[in-house]
């Protein structure tokens, strides 16, 4: 089947079409230009807005690799502090450990001298006794006081230099 195109219903048609169009234009073109400007500005500020929070995003990231890298070289230092106060008290411990030894070492001689110088004493008193007993004795039986004399001398003498 054909189809036959009538020049009447063809003009008729168009004109429609354009009274139509016009209508369309005057009354709802402008208002849904509108509409789709503001859902168009409204895209833009949201994808303005999504830029601008992903920056603040990454600036923020930035700032915290920061802080962070400070917070990691604020501990090491705080660590080596710490650290060398340590040694510092250990090498103090030790000094003062090493002086109280000494200090000990020191009063021991001193004391072991001090006993050292009794006993010699006491043998000394004690062989003095031990001569005059002798010479007591001596005397006694001898009467030579000059031969005693030399004897209780000799005896003196090596029992002081022992």
């Amino acid at each position: 089947m054909l189809m036959e195109i009538n020049p009447s219903t063809l003009i008729a048609t168009i004109i429609n079409f354009i009274i139509l169009f016009a209508i369309l234009k005057y009354f709802f073109f402008e208002k849904v230009q509108a509409i789709i400007d503001e859902r168009e500005n409204l895209i833009n500020d949201k994808l303005d807005y999504a830029d601008e929070e992903a920056e603040k995003a990454r600036m923020i990231a930035i700032e915290n690799e920061r802080m962070l890298k400070n917070a990691r070289e604020e501990g090491k230092l705080i660590t080596e502090r710490h650290k060398q106060k340590a040694e510092k008290v250990y090498d103090e411990i030790v000094s003062e450990a090493q002086q109280e030894a000494k200090i000990i070492i020191e009063r021991a001689k001193v004391e072991i001298n001090r006993e050292k110088e009794k006993v010699e004493d006491k043998l000394k008193r004690e062989a003095i006794d031990l001569a005059i007993e002798l010479s007591k004795k001596v005397i006694e039986k001898n009467i030579d006081e000059e031969k005693n004399r030399e004897l209780i001398g000799e005896f003196i003498t090596k029992v002081g230099n022992s």
